[in-house]
């Protein structure tokens, strides 16, 4: 299934955000998917297909991704991700709450979201989640989780040292499909995230519509919600986590997160990533109208 309609909405710092239209009955309860950073949301498009029998799936590109604009003023911050899923949410939910998936930055938009406004979401499903600890668990075997509002670290860096530009589409896909970490995704979740998050340039060249340097911006952005915050969280959520055998990753924080949230559960499905949505969305779709139902 492909998508049938984009529009564009005004958030704050000037930006323009684009929602894009996934599938489903208009006429069905409304759920909207809340991309990774780096990613864009027509990526999730093999996920949407999961869920159109039963919800209207939508999808936001965050300011800086996909086909949202950069905003002028560096404005990165969380809470302006905050802005903008709730303009999209004010745009396309005809006045009622909507259903939410968020994976990792997307996941910690739908939380900051619904501590502004209560009553935003009627329930929400986050995939690994960014929500952070001052300090990793007890027992944790890894780093400390970065602090709210962190500087660069080493996703940052590594976002910077990113390549920007291929001479095509099958280049990108060739290269990503052969080397970490974007070999994992399911070839289908690939071929549209290079379509649709890469523009094509005068000389026949793609380029990533999310530079690197919007990228590493997202990640050393302040704002990032926190445990302690996602406590006041009233929603039922379910936060699923993949496998974290291999030290720490977001996921590392998920039971903790589960617990924090007032109505939070844990699912685990160790054989998926980080990129869980993207390696597995027949499984994550499953699960997700697991949880709901």
């Amino acid at each position: 299934m492909t998508s049938r309609a984009t529009v564009f909405v005004p958030s704050s710092d000037g930006v323009t955000i684009a929602i894009h239209d996934l599938g489903g009955d208009k006429g069905a309860e409304p759920l909207v998917i809340c991309h990774a950073t780096g990613f864009c949301g027509r990526a999730y498009q093999a996920l949407a297909d999961e869920l159109t029998g039963r919800f209207h799936v939508l999808a936001i590109d965050f300011r800086g991704h996909g086909d949202s604009s950069v905003p002028a003023n560096g404005n990165f911050d969380w809470a302006a991700m905050a802005d903008d899923l709730l303009a999209a949410l004010d745009a396309n939910a005809a006045g009622g709450p909507v259903v939410g998936f968020g994976h990792s930055l997307g996941g910690g938009a739908l939380m900051l979201a619904e501590l502004r406004r209560p009553g935003t979401l009627r329930a929400a499903h986050l995939f690994e989640p960014i929500v952070l600890a001052s300090r990793p668990p007890s027992g944790l075997d890894g780093p400390p989780a970065p602090q709210p509002g962190g500087g660069p670290d080493m996703m940052s860096l590594a976002a910077r040292r990113r390549r920007a530009t291929f001479s095509s589409k099958a280049e990108a896909i060739w290269r990503y499909s052969t080397r970490p970490p974007l070999n994992v995704l399911q070839s289908g979740c690939l071929a549209a995230y290079v379509e649709h998050g890469m523009k094509e340039l005068p000389d026949g060249s793609v380029q990533l519509k999310c530079s690197p340097d919007s990228e590493a911006a997202t990640f050393e952005a302040a704002g990032k919600p926190t445990i302690e915050i996602v406590r006041g969280v009233l929603t039922p959520t379910t936060v699923a986590i993949g496998t974290t055998e291999r030290g720490w990753t977001p996921g590392s924080l998920g039971p903790a997160i589960a617990d924090a949230l007032p109505h939070g559960r844990l699912d685990r499905h160790p054989l998926l990533g980080h990129f869980g949505p993207l390696q597995g969305p027949a499984t994550v779709g499953a699960m997700i109208l697991d949880a709901l139902f």
